[in-house]
């Protein structure tokens, strides 16, 4: 019997292969949407050499979340790498500054509201009670720093942390110029899972058995409990993988439902010194 891993060989040559020649540039006929999420960062410089390699652009969402080294991941020590991730084309949206997390819808004195807790800043690990301008303050805070840091305005979208949320929140959130983005079923890549139970074999075979053109992929800057992490060790191989399907990968200002959205609802944010936070 072979051995499991030999599935992998031909498409690890590939990658190789893939890696030393310049990728002609495509119509995008059969898109998927890769998307990334903050995360502790000690991975970032890596992917983003796979995908200059690999010429693929995506959507960041973006926390000031702790990071491994550094000030937090929109703090001074990886503000250069944002900039050079817009100077290559990339999109960016923000992912609360808090990295905020929906808890519940409440009332308070006839007050739609929020049970919210954030797992970054200094009230992290509290729950919080936030009205809508509260919870669209932090949205905007992460997206002022993003522009603030890329020199180009994020996009009017927002992802929350988890993927938590109501409609009243996804209303909350619209009525002050985000919306919100998700991901499919099959575009949740993995990366938070334990390596022991979840390896990263079984993830890259996986998703390139479930992943169609059209899915909104999934992934993190980095995951603290995984002990084996997932990129970039299966972001390349996925990358070319799914290009050897026929699909191609463009950012969410490409999305059908989000692109009139983008277009008709640019963020009108104050063009902030680099050095707040």
């Amino acid at each position: 019997m072979r051995p499991a891993i030999d599935w992998l060989w031909p498409l690890a040559a590939t990658v190789l292969w893939a890696g030393s020649f310049p990728l002609a540039a495509a119509p995008c006929s059969k898109p998927v949407y890769l998307t990334f999420d903050t995360g502790h960062m000690a991975v970032a410089p890596l992917i983003a050499e796979v995908l200059a390699r690999q010429q693929v652009k995506v959507t960041f969402f973006a926390a000031h979340e702790k990071t491994r080294q550094g000030d937090g991941t929109m703090g001074q020590h990886w503000a250069p790498w944002w900039q050079a991730r817009a100077a290559e084309g990339h999109a960016f949206a923000s992912h609360t500054w808090d990295h905020a997390y929906w808890r519940a819808d409440v009332q308070e004195g006839g007050v739609q509201k929020f049970q919210i807790r954030p797992s970054a800043g200094a009230q992290a690990g509290q729950t919080l009670t936030w009205t809508a301008q509260e919870y669209c303050s932090n949205l905007n805070q992460a997206a002022q720093r993003l522009q603030a840091m890329t020199g180009q305005a994020p996009l009017p979208l927002f992802r929350a942390p988890g993927g938590k949320t109501s409609p009243r929140l996804i209303e909350a959130a619209r009525q002050c110029g985000f919306a919100h983005v998700g991901w499919a079923d099959a575009g949740f890549l993995g990366d938070e899972l334990p390596s022991g139970t979840y390896p990263n074999m079984q993830l890259l075979k996986q998703s390139l058995q479930r992943i169609r053109a059209g899915d909104i992929l999934m992934a993190h800057l980095g995951i603290w409990s995984r002990q084996d992490p997932w990129a970039p060790a299966v972001l390349e191989p996925l990358i070319v993988g799914l290009k050897a399907r026929g699909l191609c990968f463009a950012t969410l200002r490409e999305h059908p439902a989000y692109r009139d959205w983008i277009r008709q609802q640019p963020l009108q944010l104050p063009v902030l010194p680099d050095s707040r936070q």
